[in-house]
C-alpha cells in the first residue's frame, strides 16, 4: 500500500514528540508500504523543529519514512498566532497535494492532526485517487478546548471545529480512536458503529535502554543526593500544561512537609514557570523540586531514580472518554509504581495492577497514597511495578499496536477498477529496445526507493 499520513504536529527521534505516525510509519515501511508523513515545519511540541531554508516545503528520508514539511508559522500559547499555524497546514495539504502525492497515488489518507480541520484536505484527496480515508482521534475537538480552555461553544474557532469533527465522522471510512471511551460522543456526532477502532497509544520496546552504570543518569548527583538524606522520590515527566493537574502535585507536598517524601517535576510547558513561583510563594523548596526537561534517550535513565511516578489530568467531563498518554506507557516500562489521578474507569493502571488509583485534583489523596507507597517494602513496590511493565509489553508495545493499525488499513483498502490500469494514457511501460513493450517497468509499491522519478527539469 502507498500510505499518506496528515499528521501536523508529527515528529521523530531527530525532532522529538509527537512520535506516535513515526512509530508507525517505521514499522508499515519495514513490512513493505511506502509511507509519507505530512506535517507542519513548526509545533510546540518538537525540541527541534525542520529547517526548510526558506522553501514552501520540504521533503525529507528519515528510517524510509518520506516526511513532507509544510512551512508553518512559529507561535507561543493559544492565540491567534497558533491559528494561523493551524490553517497554514491545512491550506497547505491543499495547495501542495501534486507534490505530496508525487505520482504514486494513494490507497489509504490518514487525518490525524489532534483538530479535526485536516479531514477536509484528506478527504478530497482520497477521492480524487479512490483512496480510503481513516480519521486518527487523538483529543476530543472541539470538546477538549472548550472543557479544558474555557472557550465558548458560541466561539467561532469551536464552531469551525465542530463543523469539521462532524464531518469527519460521517466522511471517514474508518475512526481510529486513541480513547477507549470515546465511541459513545462519536456516535452522537455522526459515526456510524462499525467505523471505530481503538488503538491506543505505547511504547518502543528497543528504545528502552537505561544507562550502563546509574551515574550515567540525568540528574543523578541531585537525585542521589535526596536518596541519601533518606528521601522517598515521586517523580513526574512530562508537559507542564493546564491539563497535568501539576498545582494538585505541588500542593501536596504542603501536606507532606513533615515527611521525608519529596516530589519531583522534570519537563516544560506554559505552566512550568508559575508552578515554580508557587513552590517559592508557599514555601515548599524542601519538598518540591522542579527540573528541565530531559531528552526523550534520557527518560529511562531518569525514571529508574524514581520510587514512584504520578501522573493526573484535571477533573473534567471530556477524561471520562479515556486517555491515551505516552508518559504512562513510559512510566510502565520503568517498573515503578504509578499514582494515577485521572478519572475513568477500567483504565491501565487498575487493570494490571501497578499502582494506586486516586481522584482528580486531590491533594491530599495524592499525600496519601505517597505515604502509602513509601511505607510499602522495596520487593512490594518492586512487584506492582513489574505488573505495569508486563501489561505494557502485551498490550501497548508499537510492534504490537502497529500491526494492529496496519490490519485496519488493509481491511479498508479499496480495490481500484481494472481499467484505470489498462488505460493507454496512463500505461508506465517502457519499450524494450526491439519496439515491444515491456511490463517490467511498472514501479515497485514496496519501498520509497522505488518512488516515480520526476521528468527532468522539473523541481
Amino acid at each position: 500500500m502507498n500510505i499518506v499520513y496528515l499528521n501536523h504536529y508529527a515528529g521523530s527521534y531527530l525532532h522529538g514528540m509527537e512520535f506516535r505516525p513515526f512509530l508507525m510509519a517505521k514499522r508499515w515501511v519495514q513490512a513493505g508500504h511506502q509511507v509519507t508523513i505530512v506535517a507542519s515545519s513548526y509545533s510546540h511540541l518538537r525540541g527541534q523543529n525542520p529547517d526548510l531554508m526558506g522553501r514552501k516545503y520540504r521533503e525529507e528520508d528519515i528510517d524510509g519514512v518520506r516526511f513532507f514539511w509544510i512551512n508553518g508559522n512559529p507561535y507561543e500559547g493559544n492565540g491567534m498566532a497558533r491559528v494561523r499555524n493551524i490553517l497554514s497546514f491545512v491550506r497547505g495539504v491543499s495547495h501542495y497535494q501534486k507534490a505530496i502525492v508525487d505520482g504514486n497515488p494513494p490507497d489509504v489518507v490518514i487525518a490525524s492532526s489532534t483538530y479535526p480541520m485536516d479531514v477536509y484536505p484528506a478527504v478530497r484527496m482520497a477521492k480524487k485517487y479512490q483512496a480510503k480515508v481513516v480519521y486518527e482521534v487523538h483529543d476530543l475537538w472541539p470538546l477538549s478546548p472548550m472543557e479544558l480552555g474555557g472557550m465558548s461553544k458560541h466561539h467561532p474557532f469551536i464552531l469551525a471545529t465542530q463543523r469539521a469533527e462532524n464531518y469527519a465522522y460521517t466522511h471517514s471510512d474508518v475512526v481510529v480512536s486513541l480513547l477507549p471511551n470515546a465511541k459513545e460522543h462519536m456516535l452522537e456526532h455522526g459515526m456510524a458503529p462499525e467505523k471505530f477502532v481503538y488503538i491506543p497509544n505505547g511504547v518502543e520496546k528497543d528504545d528502552w535502554k537505561k544507562p550502563d552504570s546509574p551515574e550515567e543518569a540525568v540528574y543523578y548527583e541531585l537525585l542521589h543526593q535526596f536518596r541519601e538524606e533518606g528521601y522517598f522520590l515521586v517523580g513526574y515527566a512530562g508537559a507542564h500544561g493546564i491539563a497535568n493537574a501539576l498545582d494538585t502535585f505541588v500542593e501536596a507536598g504542603e501536606k507532606l512537609k513533615d515527611r521525608k517524601i519529596k516530589f519531583i517535576m522534570v519537563g516544560q510547558g506554559p505552566e512550568r514557570t508559575r508552578l515554580q513561583q508557587k513552590i517559592n510563594d508557599m514555601g515548599l523548596r524542601d519538598t518540591v523540586e522542579s527540573l528541565s526537561a530531559v531528552r526523550r534517550s534520557q527518560i529511562p535513565g531518569l525514571l529508574e531514580q524514581f520510587d514512584a511516578l504520578y501522573i493526573g489530568t484535571q477533573r473534567q467531563p471530556v477524561f471520562h472518554y479515556g486517555i491515551s498518554p505516552n508518559k504512562l506507557f513510559d512510566y510502565m516500562m520503568a517498573e515503578k509504581p504509578i499514582i494515577y489521578a485521572i478519572e475513568y474507569q477500567n483504565n491501565a493502571v487498575e487493570k494490571s495492577g501497578c499502582g494506586i488509583t486516586i481522584k482528580s485534583e486531590d491533594s491530599a489523596a495524592l499525600a496519601r497514597a505517597a505515604i502509602r507507597l513509601s511505607e510499602m517494602t522495596p520487593e512490594e513496590r518492586r512487584k506492582m511495578g513489574q505488573k505495569g511493565k508486563e501489561y505494557v509489553l502485551e498490550n501497548h508495545e508499537y510492534g504490537v499496536l502497529a500491526q494492529r493499525f496496519l490490519k485496519v488499513l488493509e481491511d479498508s483498502r479499496p480495490q481500484k477498477p481494472a481499467k484505470e490500469t489498462k488505460a493507454p494514457a496512463k500505461s508506465t511501460a517502457k519499450k524494450t529496445p526491439a519496439g515491444k513493450s515491456n511490463s517490467s517497468g511498472k514501479k515497485s509499491g514496496n519501498s520509497n526507493k522505488n518512488r516515480k522519478k520526476k521528468p527532468a527539469g522539473k523541481k
